[in-house]
């Protein structure tokens, strides 16, 4: 496990507003903090060397590109040895459908969460890449009604304010 970094007050709050908008400038955050921008510069790149900050993604929603439909799969992989889990995962990752994969403890290991267009697509998504391949012992559907984002991620202990 890697271990964890020390955060003052500043670089919390410079997590905080990049978290909810990372394009925001150096010049805005350093207003709304009330630091200067050189020093919003210099706290960001610590926080990316070390780890903290791991990029900047951009978000698509699934549905304007044709993926309306999400779902939950557990997976079982049977024999689970690491020669088949690597390229179980590998394949699993390059599918387009693949939003994320998390190996888990418990009956199953895998959870991934794909988007597809609809039921069809589903359907020929967890026959054609998942039970076909002979690793795999049992996968379970889950479909998702609706997602809500949650976060800004804060540090052990920090509560956020009640509204």
């Amino acid at each position: 496990m890697a271990a964890s970094v020390v955060l003052d007050p500043v670089d919390l709050h410079l997590l905080r507003l990049l978290q909810n908008d990372a394009r925001t400038t150096y010049r805005d955050l350093a207003a709304r903090i009330g630091v200067a921008p050189s020093t919003c510069l210099d706290r960001v790149t610590r926080l990316r060397r070390s780890g903290v900050i791991l990029g900047h993604q951009l978000r698509l929603d699934p549905a304007k590109l044709g993926r309306g439909l999400q779902a939950l799969l557990s997976v079982q992989v049977r024999p689970h040895r690491r020669e088949l889990v690597g390229p179980f995962v590998d394949r699993i990752r390059a599918l387009p459908e693949s939003l994320t994969v998390f190996h888990l403890t418990g009956p199953d290991d895998y959870l991934v969460h794909v988007a597809v267009a609809d039921m069809a697509d589903l359907q020929r998504l967890v026959l054609d890449e998942f039970t076909a391949r002979r690793e795999v012992a049992r996968v379970e559907t889950r479909l998702i009604f609706q997602q809500w984002d949650c976060g800004p991620l804060l540090p052990p202990g920090e509560r956020p304010a009640t509204l």
